[in-house]
Formats: structure tokens, sequence, C-alpha cells
């Protein structure tokens, strides 16, 4: 039974998630209340049996599972009478549906991220239940239960919100994009071409990883997914050229954190961010190209200073691929890219329509390999891979999404999100800095127990609008709170790209967290350069201006990185270090 699952089941299961999500696109209009319970249902079996790491936890999950489908079943058969009740549940059956709906929900998300966000979610419920009984401003007037319960499960305003929406529609096509991908010879493309053009460099394999992951990322969207796949390939070639085992897992993490802030992808924060400001997602993404490029170019600066303490040798001439094989695995990636490009620019077809076409084109491609030869059996092992890791990645998303589209259904429906804008606003004295401060460190802690998509969301929904009515664009407010989501990453206590690549080198992870921090500056300081030179953002409207500004971040970019960690006296490091601020702020 067990090989079943493993040959068939789940590449079935896979395989039929893929081709529905591509039908949801190609079939034009398909109602809220159909393909978005057909989403949930697809990604169920994945989240809850699929990753169960228990035998017990398989038995309860297919459980869940089945009472799962069966909510999601009903919702979509009565999917024309649900929305003549405008979100007020009728009878006791509908009130167990809603309740079990929201428990698989949250159980789901508990299985696929652990407990951080589920905690939030339950108290964001326990909120909505009682929060008419809190004294004071915090407290509001109450919701009858079954209205409470029916807006969440019944209508738009909770689990089957505009946020699955933007899962449905956009991210799981570009998920599917990725899987295509990386189960051809395109992961092997970016690793030859970044070989190519720095590998020969001083501190040359630590520049291969910044590079590899910096193309990686810009289709995995995700920091754990990085440094477990190109870190694979380029830590042991850092640690074969005795590059010290704490930078080595830095280089790697802060290159691999670079994924999420990458276009096109960024973490799904991208097409989640098209959705809550209404700008199009050509527009984020000119925004956000120039920002990650200067954090990829901080990254590479981290690099040379590091070569000034210790000998961070090239890889050997024997180690870097032909020309040849560069160009023929670059077509990989680049014409299923080229393909995407195209079709958003030429035609002018929506980003998911431009994806569904080149995952077409992607997968004529994994019939071949890079000696442009064909072979039956590798390409259906290519087929199963994608499968598996595309209905997996799926469903890890929508757990996500679908557990944060509780808690912004709650914030909107109870209006708590407006009282911590207020709360905000009042600590800050109505001054800006002091808001983006308060704004960053919630986004930090919360980043630390949610992942950055889910942190986002939350954090952009309550801040947001004080950010905005302070005098921030749109763009420059749910940017910055993107990036500062995305600080856990590499930031102590909680870091999760630091301890993945801690034990890939077996080294401390306190030691690899130091290091990143150094390296991964830009981080830290590139949001706050959004808001101090707003043209930086402004490629798509006004590219000269904008060039100027990346020019003059850059530098400051450069001084601070450069100071931060090159073995000069440490007058001379402070004195550029502030000379970089300043350039920055003016």
């Amino acid at each position: 039974m067990t090989l079943f699952f493993q040959r068939f089941f789940w590449p079935a299961l896979g395989c039929a998630s893929i081709i529905i999500h591509l039908y949801l696109i190609f079939s034009g209009l398909i109602p809220n209340l159909v393909s978005r319970p057909i989403h949930m249902a697809l990604a169920l079996p994945w989240a809850l049996i699929f990753l169960a790491k228990s035998k017990s936890a398989k038995v309860s999950g297919f459980c869940l599972t089945l009472f799962g489908c069966s909510a999601c079943i009903w919702i979509i058969l009565n999917e024309n009478s649900l929305g003549d009740q405008y979100g007020a549940l009728e009878g006791l059956g509908q009130i167990v549906v809603a309740v079990l709906l929201l428990f698989i929900v949250i159980e789901m998300a508990r299985r696929v991220v652990g407990w951080p966000l589920p905690v939030v979610t339950i108290l964001a419920l326990i909120y909505g239940l009682l929060g008419q009984y809190i004294p004071g401003e915090f407290g509001y007037a109450g919701i009858p239960i079954k209205s409470f319960l029916g807006t969440l499960t019944i209508a738009e305003g909770g689990i089957w919100g505009k946020l699955t929406g933007v899962s449905v529609n956009i991210v799981a096509i570009f998920v599917i994009f990725g899987a295509v991908l990386n189960s051809g010879e395109a992961g092997q493309g970016f690793m030859n071409l970044a070989s190519s053009a720095a590998g020969r460099l001083k501190g040359g394999a630590a520049k291969v990883s910044v590079a590899a992951s910096a193309l990686f990322g810009s289709i995995s969207g995700s920091a754990s997914a990085n440094v477990a796949s190109t870190g694979a390939i380029t830590l042991p070639a850092m640690i074969h050229l005795k590059y010290p085992r704490s930078l080595a897992g830095a280089v790697e993490a802060v290159a691999s954190s670079g994924g999420q802030i990458m276009p096109p992808l960024m973490g799904a924060g991208a097409f989640v961010m098209v959705e809550l400001t209404g700008i199009s997602y050509v527009d984020i993404m000119q925004a956000a190209l120039l920002p990650a490029l200067l954090y990829f170019l901080a990254v590479w600066v981290g690099i040379n200073a590091f070569t000034r303490r210790y000998e961070l040798l090239g890889l050997p001439e024997e180690e870097t691929p032909a020309l040849k094989l560069v160009m023929i695995t670059s077509c990989f990636f680049l014409i299923p890219f080229g393909t995407l490009i195209w079709a958003m620019f030429g035609p002018g077809f929506t980003p998911q329509y431009a994806a569904s076409i080149s995952i077409l084109v992607g997968a004529i491609l994994l019939f071949l390999d890079s000696n442009l030869t064909l072979n039956f059996a590798r390409t259906v092992r290519r087929y199963v891979e994608t499968f598996i890791t595309a209905g997996q990645q799926i469903a890890i998303i929508a757990s996500i999404i679908l557990c944060a589209s509780i808690i912004i259904g709650i914030l909107g429906m109870t209006g708590l999100g407006v009282k911590i804008t207020s709360l905000i606003l009042s600590w800050s004295g109505g001054l800006i800095w002091p808001a983006l401060m308060l704004t960053a460190l919630a986004c930090l802690i919360l980043g630390m127990e949610v992942p950055t998509t889910a942190a986002y969301v939350i954090c952009i929904s309550i801040a947001g609008p004080a950010l905005i009515s302070l005098g921030l664009e749109t763009l420059q407010a749910h940017l910055f709170v993107f990036w500062f989501a995305l600080l856990s990453t590499i930031t102590p206590p909680v870091c999760g790209a630091v301890f993945i690549a801690a034990g890939m080198v077996n080294e401390n992870w306190l030691k690899v967290a130091g290091s990143s921090m150094a390296l991964g500056v830009g981080l830290y300081l590139i949001p706050l350069g959004m808001i101090a030179n707003p043209d930086l953002i402004a490629l798509g409207s006004n590219p000269f201006l904008s060039l100027i500004a990346m020019t003059k971040v850059g530098f400051a970019l450069i001084l601070i990185s450069f100071g931060i960690i090159c073995p000069k006296s440490m007058i001379f490091r402070i004195t550029l270090c502030l000379l970089g601020g300043i350039i920055l702020f003016i």
C-alpha cells in the first residue's frame, strides 16, 4: 500500500493539482466559492497526510482530509444558495461545517509551519468571539456568532477571501512554474552560469553561491529551499577550499534569503501585494528589482571585505564549466523566462496566463538534457518529481494563506486593525520615522514566529494604514514591511535560513548568524533607503531618477558593508559606516 501511494497516488494527485490549477486560468471566470474550496481540497492530503511525521498523524490526517474535502465539496455544491445568505449561517449543520473548516485550516497550518501562526489565529478567533467583553478602546460591539462564523467560512470575508484568491490564481501557477524548471536542467543552468561568471574570482566559491542563489531564488521564492538546493553544491565547494565554516554557512543563508525579495516570485509576496495594493504585478516587479540588486551588491562587497581577512580562493579551473555547457544549460531557464517576459510585455497577458504558457514550454524542455538527448525513463522521473514538488509546495503556501486569511478577516470585522493603527500613530507622536521603527520591530518579532508572507500580510494590515496616513506612498509602505518581515531569516533568535545552513556545514548557528548579519546588512538598510530615497522604487515611472537613487544608495551600502567587515582600524571602519549612513539618508 505504501509503495502504491509513493509511485502512483501522490504523483497522480500532484498531476491533478497542476491540471486543475491550469484549467482555472485557461477556462476564464470560475465562481470564487468554487475555485477556492477546490484549491483547499487539493491541498488537504498533502498538508495532513503527505507531510505527516508519524503513523498516528497520518491516520488523523486521513480523517481530517475526508472531513475537510467533504466540507469543501458542500461549499461548492451549495455555492448559489450560500451567496443568498450574506454570510449568516442557518441551522446547526452549517455551524458544524463552519467550525470544522476553521479547525482544519488551523491544523493544516500547524502541521506545515508549527504552532506560532495557529496560535495567533486562535487568539484572533477568541477576540472575535469575546471582544465585546473587553473594556476600553480595544473592546468592540460584538457580532452574532452565526454571522461571525459565516463570514469566515461561507462568504468571502475569511477562508475564501482575497488572499486565498491570490494563492489559487497566481501563487499556485508560479509554484508550478518553479517546480517544472527545478525538475529539469534549469537549476544546473543557474549553477553553471554563476560558476562561469564568478567562479575564478577571488572569493569565487562564495560569489558563485550569491549569483546562483539570486538566479535560483527568483523562481523558488523560498530561503529554506534555496539553502537546501544551491547549498548542497556551493557549501561543500567552500569547505573544500578551506573557507571558515561560519562564513560558508553565512554566505549561503544570506544569498538564499535574497530569493524572497528577487522578482519575479518574491516568496509569493509580489502576488499578495498585487491584491492588497491594487498595483499591477509588472509595476511591483519593476519597483522591487533595483533594491533586490542592491541587496546582492552589498553581499558581494561583503565577500570582498572577507577576502581581506581570509584567503578565499576561487574555483579551480577544472571545476569551471565549459562555455558550450554553460550556453546549452542556460537555455533551459532562459527559454521559459523569455517566454514569460514576452507574454507579459508583448501581448500583455496577465502574469498567471503568461506563467501558464511558460509552464508548457518548460514541460517540453523536461524531455532534454545538457547533451540534448532524449531518455524516456529520465523524463518520467522528472515529471513525477514535478508533480510531487508542485503538489506539496502549493499545499504549504495554501495552508499558510488560508490561516492568515482568517486573521485578516477578523481584523476587518472587529475593527482591531484600525485600533492598532491608531495605537502606532499615538506612540510615534505622528512622526514617520518612529512609526517606521515601531513597524520594523513588529515585523521582526512576528517574522520570527510565522512565515514571511504571513508576517507581511498581518503587519501591513495593522501598520500599513498608519504609515500611509503619515505620508508614505502605498508601495513604499508595502515594500518596507515586506523587507522587514524577511529579517528573521538571518536575525537571531529565530533564523530559519541560518539554522539550515549551520546544520549543513556542521557549525555553531550563532557564529553563522553573526557572519550572516554582517553580510546581510543590506536587508536592514535598504528598506530605510527606500523611504529616504523614494525614487529607488520608481524604475517603471522614472528610470533616470531611479538609477541615480540606486547609485547613491549603492555607494552608501558599499561603504557600510566594507566598513563592517574589513580588517582595518576601528576608527577607519566607523568612519566608513558613518559616511555611508550620511549618504544613505541625505
